[in-house]
C-alpha cells in the first residue's frame, strides 16, 4: 500500500457540479460513524501511541474536532456572501496543545458528533442560490463554493481517517 500524501502537498480542483452537493453532504454525515468504527479497533495504548513524533490516533481524532469550527465559519461566510474565507492555523498549535491523549475516546467522539451536526445544519440550511456564491480560500488562493468547502472538508476527514487506519496497522 502506498504511503499517505502529506496534506499540504495535495492539489485540489473544485469543479464538482452543485447537483452533487447532496452526495458530498452524505459523505460528511458519515464521518462521525466511520471515526467511531476506526477508533473501536484500537486498544487504549494504541490510541495514544505516537509514531515518528507524529500525532496519535486520538490526536488525529481531536484534530478533526479542532477544524470543525473553521469549516462552520467558512460555510457561514459563503452563506453571508463574504469574499474571503477564514484563515486556518497552519501550525495546528491548537491540536498540539489540547492534550487529546489525556481525554477519553467517548468524549472526543461526542465532541466531533456535536460539531459535525452543527456543520451539517449550516450546510443544509443554505438556500439554493447560495450554492453559486464564491469566496477566496486564503492558502489555496482559489475561489470556493459551498460544495467545494464541503468536499475539501470531506477530503480532510478522509486524510485523517486514512492516517488512523495506517496507525492501526502499525500497532498490529
Amino acid at each position: 500500500m502506498s504511503s499517505l500524501q502529506p496534506w499540504f502537498e495535495r492539489k485540489f480542483s473544485f469543479d464538482l457540479p452543485n447537483s452533487r452537493f447532496p452526495n458530498v453532504l452524505e459523505r460528511l454525515r458519515s464521518t462521525p460513524f466511520r471515526l467511531e468504527e476506526r477508533l473501536s479497533h484500537a486498544g487504549p495504548a494504541g490510541l495514544v501511541a505516537r509514531v515518528g513524533g507524529k500525532w496519535s490516533i486520538q490526536e488525529n481524532a481531536g484534530h478533526l474536532c479542532d477544524l470543525e469550527p473553521l469549516w462552520i465559519r467558512r460555510a457561514q461566510q459563503l452563506i453571508e456572501g463574504r469574499s474571503e474565507l477564514a484563515v486556518a492555523d497552519l501550525s495546528n498549535r491548537g491540536t498540539d496543545e489540547a492534550h487529546y491523549n489525556e481525554r477519553s475516546v467517548s468524549e472526543l467522539l461526542e465532541m466531533f458528533r456535536t460539531l459535525r451536526g452543527m456543520f451539517m445544519a449550516t450546510l443544509e440550511g443554505a438556500q439554493p442560490f447560495m450554492l453559486e456564491r464564491t469566496a477566496r480560500h486564503p492558502r489555496l488562493g482559489t475561489p470556493m463554493r459551498l460544495i467545494d468547502v464541503a468536499l475539501f472538508t470531506a477530503e480532510h476527514d478522509d486524510h485523517h481517517l486514512a492516517r488512523i487506519t495506517e496507525l492501526l496497522r502499525l500497532a498490529e
